[in-house]
């Protein structure tokens, strides 16, 4: 009974688990659904961020994430933003490439 339980808990355990961005550190696991293969976290290239006033504006083409079949324009709030544990841009979209569920941005150093 006692093995079953283990079997159950380390099972349960690697559900929660983050996948990794390609840098080695792990998405946040309110944030990513999946692996780093089909998962909905994924760098994204930093020409397609811009900072404003009110925060980041977001542009996505195909190509930009694996999720996006057509143009996306994404105003995020700076107070949103997470602490990228790379110097790159992150976006986790969910449940659908519509949705921006986590953005991950680079310290800025002012």
């Amino acid at each position: 009974m006692r093995s079953i339980l283990t079997c159950v808990m380390i099972a349960y355990a690697s559900l929660a688990m983050a996948h990794d961005a390609p840098s080695g550190w792990s998405y946040d696991p309110y944030c990513c659904n999946g692996d780093s293969h089909s998962g909905d976290c994924q760098m994204i290239p930093s020409k397609s961020v811009a900072v404003t006033p009110g925060g980041y504006r977001v542009t996505l083409m195909p190509g930009d994430h694996r999720m996006v079949t057509h143009a996306h324009v994404f105003l995020l709030p700076m107070t949103k933003a997470m602490q990228s544990g790379d110097n790159d841009y992150h976006l986790c979209l969910f449940p659908n490439e519509d949705t921006p569920r986590c953005f991950y941005a680079p310290e800025m150093g002012f």
